[in-house]
């Protein structure tokens, strides 16, 4: 006889540990930022000015020039990093929104919230009472 208290084990779904799950996700989000990169990157809508950026990124990392030297363990890495992320985040800001959108929606991206179109807008007006008045 079973304890009513006690779930039923062929009742429990397997799935993912949190801490398992959660670096699986960002490995897949990183993957899917730098496919879009690289497809913003061939996409002649995008401005070259805009198309400079990767390439700036390269060079910065192939040059021995670095923000934190490469002979601390660890630490040069960290810098290298930084840089290789914030460009690809600079680099797809700075591209047109129709673009990446369009290139997000192909890679399978789910972005309902940018259909729902223009943003609302609140118009008003206000005054200042009291100003100029001495106590």
């Amino acid at each position: 006889m079973r304890d009513a208290r006690l779930p039923d084990p062929r009742e429990q779904t397997p799935s993912l540990p949190e801490e398992t799950a959660a670096p699986i996700s960002w490995i897949q989000e990183l993957l899917r930022q730098a496919r879009l990169a690289w497809r913003l990157f061939l996409d002649p809508r995008v401005p070259w000015i805009t198309k400079m950026i990767p390439p700036a990124v390269l060079v910065y990392l192939l040059s021995p020039i670095d923000i934190l030297p490469d002979f601390s363990l660890g630490l040069g890495q960290l810098d290298d990093i930084a840089v290789l992320l914030l460009g690809t985040k600079l680099f797809i800001d700075l591209c047109p929104t129709d673009v990446v959108q369009e290139h997000l929606e192909a890679l399978g991206a789910k972005i309902e919230e940018w259909k729902a179109g223009r943003p609302t807008v609140i118009e008003g007006e206000f005054t200042v009472e009291g100003e100029g008045e001495e106590n």
